[in-house]
Order: structure tokens, then sequence, then C-alpha cells
């Protein structure tokens, strides 16, 4: 099967939903990025997606070898200066919308999620940098990471610190020249070594000497590959994982320090790491959103094009295409439904990151709150779009030669990294549901209440908002207990409200009639679906905890 990026649903989005034209871009290059960049992902990385996920990266002795035609593809998307689109223009960028940026990554990762997975990261490295990064480091890497020339990793999770980033054991040690000495290992870390470009630039957090303990005592650094005098830093990958999905992708065992020390230069403040760091992952978090929509993009058009070829039936009697089913059209309905949401809700994120990059202290404040919701729901649908379209396929979908195994594989790890999706629930409901004395969030809310019609869509605000006022009378023990079902209820409330606004759009195409069905799918079925988790969301730690967790052995 051959895969088309969403451009016309991209488009549609970018004008009803990120108002890209209010963002300073106008719809004829709006038009040719989105189409360049589905050419570039149609023609040069979607090709690579299946034979990549067969042969996979390689460990060598330390170096690692991606797929047959990885390198080839990587330049192209260089060349092409699709890396550099959202960089500041002072540093070699294009200095456009982060939003529309999101579409060149949904398109990619629907291709081809571990090949986008190189460049993924290199963006929020560039946000770090530029707002946390002294003017020699923005001077040296910059140029280079936002041309896509040097890729660059996060390093935070350490063997024995997986989430808990506070306890992490890398060491800095000040050379008294202004770099450090860093020694330690990190591990699952993302293209932390491969033969895409000659230099990798790796942010890396660790522990200065006579640093607290916690996340308090943690200080960031830029730890290059290769030195500025084109010597080898003092860096190894000791191995790489081998995994469900996403096999072109090397996750990285990374060894800093086996022979005295890697150089390396530190990040903003000494202690300040974790703020630098967040700056990077909250992007990253968003990042990882378009990962899941990209992911529902392309396991939904596998699931029609199967459905639409294959017959079923008695023979010479009744014989029908699949998609004719009853249960077929509802999976198939739902998957389009749910995919087109994520989408929404996620370009909406990046917008309003954007408008508070422009000053707009409410917009900024409104993409605190929906970043947590964009990556854990986002994500979740990934896994469940491609599941589905895994049942459509019936027998063969089990089977890997239909590539539609590939997708539920591939998909599988992003509800887990970066930050995992009890933690962005978590986030939202100790974190954000105060953010601004609890007004970012009320605000939000609000406005769908004043602006949206339908009443499932209305019932859910109400249970949301008697939810919220519980939680801010709770511990936090009752918090967390109802914080991942309650974090979907509010994903769907505003993917629900940006759906209903979409589909009130005037016009008579094929286009628009799927839009249509797909938001009264979505508002009558999807809606109601979330509104039947206020119990769960409302639940106490007292029943949480009633029975011990060794007793359920």
């Amino acid at each position: 099967m051959t895969f088309r990026c969403p451009v016309e649903d991209q488009r549609f989005i970018l004008t009803h939903v990120a108002q890209l034209e209010s963002l300073g871009v106008e719809p004829d290059i709006s038009d040719a990025v989105i189409e360049g960049a589905a050419a570039l992902a149609e023609g040069e990385v979607a090709p690579l997606n299946r034979s990549g996920d067969i042969q996979g990266s390689r460990w060598d002795n330390g170096r690692v070898v991606t797929p047959n035609g990885f390198k080839e593809a990587y330049e192209a998307f260089v060349e092409g200066g699709w890396m550099s689109l959202p960089g500041p223009k002072e540093w070699g960028g294009q200095g456009l919308p982060s939003v529309l940026s999101a579409a060149i990554m949904d398109s990619l990762n629907g291709a081809n999620l571990a090949f986008t997975l190189c460049p993924m990261l290199s963006v929020g490295a560039v946000e770090a940098l530029t707002a946390h990064g002294s003017r020699d480091l923005q001077e040296r890497y910059l140029p280079k990471i936002i041309s896509g020339e040097w890729p660059a990793t996060m390093n935070l999770t350490e063997p024995q610190a997986g989430s808990d980033v506070g306890a992490l054991s890398t060491r800095a040690e000040a050379n008294g020249d202004g770099s450090w000495r860093i020694s330690g290992t990190k591990i699952y870390i993302t293209y932390g070594e491969h033969d895409l470009a000659e230099n990798i630039i790796h942010l890396v957090l660790a522990r200065t000497t006579g640093a607290p303990g916690g996340t308090k005592g943690i200080s960031l650094f830029l730890v290059p590959k290769v030195l500025p005098d084109g010597a080898p830093n003092d860096l190894r990958c000791v191995s790489i994982e081998h995994k469900a999905g996403i096999h072109a992708s090397p996750t990285c065992v990374m060894s800093y320090g086996d022979n005295g020390g890697a150089t390396g230069w530190l990040v903003g403040e000494e202690m300040a790491g974790m703020r630098a760091m967040f700056t990077m992952m909250n992007n990253a978090r968003l990042n990882v959103a378009l990962q899941g929509v990209g992911i529902a993009e392309a396991a939904t058009q596998r699931a029609v094009a199967y459905a639409l070829e294959r017959k079923q039936g008695r023979r010479g009697v009744d014989v029908a295409v699949i998609a004719e089913h009853p249960d077929v059209r509802r999976m198939l309905l739902r998957m389009r439904a749910l995919t087109t949401a994520a989408r929404s809700l996620t370009y909406y994120a990046f917008a309003q990151a954007d408008h508070g990059r422009k000053g707009d202290r409410e917009a900024a404040l409104r993409a605190d709150v929906l970043t947590p919701l964009a990556k854990a729901w986002a994500t979740d649908i990934g896994c469940e779009v491609a599941s589905l379209g895994i049942q459509v396929h019936g027998g063969m979908g089990y089977i890997e030669e239909t590539g539609a195994a590939q997708l539920w594989r591939d998909a599988r790890i992003a509800p887990i990294y970066e930050g995992t999706n009890g933690i962005q629930a978590a986030d939202l409901v100790t974190r954000k549901l105060d953010l601004d004395g609890g007004a970012a969030f009320d605000q939000l809310v609000t406005e769908i209440r004043d602006t949206a019609s339908h009443p499932i869509l209305l019932a859910l605000a109400d249970a949301i908002e008697v939810a919220a006022a519980t939680y801010r009378q709770a511990s936090s023990d009752d918090r967390l207990a109802g914080s991942v079902p309650f974090l979907t209820m509010c994903a769907v409330l505003v993917a629900g409200w940006l759906l209903e606004r979409q589909a009130a759009v005037v016009g008579a195409s094929d286009f628009m009639t799927a839009k249509r069905a797909a938001a009264d799918y979505f508002l009558s079925v999807v809606v109601a679906e979330a509104l039947g988790l206020g119990a769960a969301a409302e639940i106490g730690a007292e029943a949480l905890y009633a029975v011990p967790a060794a007793a359920l052995a």
C-alpha cells in the first residue's frame, strides 16, 4: 500500500483550527510547505518504512549503521531545508510557526516513524539553546542543528533512574576553563549514535560536584560527539536496544567519560538543568503527540484500502467488499474520527504555543494546559487506531507482511517516552489545573461552554467542572487516583469542540461530507464514552488502595 500524506485535512485544520494566517503565514506559503513535505515523505521516506523495520539499525563495535537508504533520505531532508523551518532567523532558520512545522512532522511520522525520530529532538534542542544557551554555544551549534547537519539528542534516563530523574548519578566536574568533564551512563537515547551525520549534539543532565540530591541539583550540559577542534569526544555507544517496534531507530546505551571525562559546556545556570531541559521536553511532548497522529493516519489509510478490496461472503451469493459490513464501517469511521480529532487537538496546542511566543500570555498558558492532553491522548489514539487497523485486516493483520502489525508495534512506545501518559495526567491535576490560580484551565472550559452547542459536549464540560472543583479540594493521592480518566475527559472535550467548529464550515465536497460524518460520530459516541469516565475520574485514593498491590498477584 502507498502512503499518502493527509494534505487536505492538514490544510483545513491549519486554516480553521490553527488559524495560520493570524500567525503571519499566507495560504500560498503554507500550501507550498505541506505539499513539498508530502513529496519528500511519500517519495523518499515512506518507501523505507517496511525495509527499515526488517533490516533495523545495527551496532558494530560502538558504531551504529542505519538501514539502507536512511542516510540518503536524511541528506534529502537536510538539503530541502525542512529542519530549518521553525528555527530563529538569527541562526539560519526560516522563523515560521511551529504549527506549520508540525504538519511536516505529521506527514513524516505517518510515512516512517523510525526515520522521523532523528530530527524530532533537534527542534526541542534549538528551543532549549535559544532560551538558555550562552552566546558562544548558540553561535557554535545553533546554525548546524537548525540546518539538520548536526542532529541533537536528549539524555535523561539512567539504569537506576527511569522516570525519577532526580535519582541520576552522572557527574560533571569543572575543568577551570569554562568546560566540564562529564562521566556516567545514559540509557534509551534515541539516535544517540548513527551514521546519518558527522556530528551529534547531546544534551546531558548531570550533577555538578557538591550539588544537592534530587532534581534541584541537576544541571544541563551540551556534549558533542566531535569537539570543536575536530577530535572525538570521550563518549561511546555501548549497545542498542532490541525493541518491539521502531527497529530502524537506534535506541542507545551511551557511556560518557570512560577515559577521563567527556567534554561538555553548561547550558543555562548551574543547578537549573531541569528548567532548561523542560523547554526541550515540552516541545518533544507535542512532537510525540504528532507520532500518535501520524501512526493513526497510516493505520487508517491501510485499513480503508484493505477493506475496499477484500471481498467476503458466500460463494456466488452476497459477495461484497468488507467495507460494506456494518462492524467494519464502524471501525473505519472510528479510526478516521479519532485521527482527525487527535490532529486537531495537537495542531491547536502548537498554534497556542506560537501565539504565546508572540507575547500572548493567555495563549502561552493555554499551551501549557494543552500539552499533557495532546501528548497523552494522541498517543493513546495512535495505539487504539493501529489496533483497530489490525482488527479490520482480521487474521491477515496479525501477519507481518501486511504491515498493519508494524504500525501497532511502532505506536506502542509513544505513550511511554517523553514522560509516560500517567505522568502527563499527574502533571495535569497537580500543576496545570491550578496554573495561574486555576484561570488557564477554567478559561478554556468556559470558552468551550460559551461556544459549543452539542448537548453531550456541554454535559462533558459540566462533568469536568465538577471533577476539577473536587480535585482542587483533594489530597495529592486523591487527585492522582483519577487523573488518567480525567485527562481523557479533558482531551476529548477540547477535540470535540474543535471538530464541532470544523463541521460548521460551509462546503459541499466529499471531503466536507467525510469531515462532518467523523465529527458527528465523535460527538455522539466518543464524547459520550468520555462522559462515562466521570465515576473513574472521581475515584478516591481510599478506594484505589483498598486492596494491597501484593493481593492482586
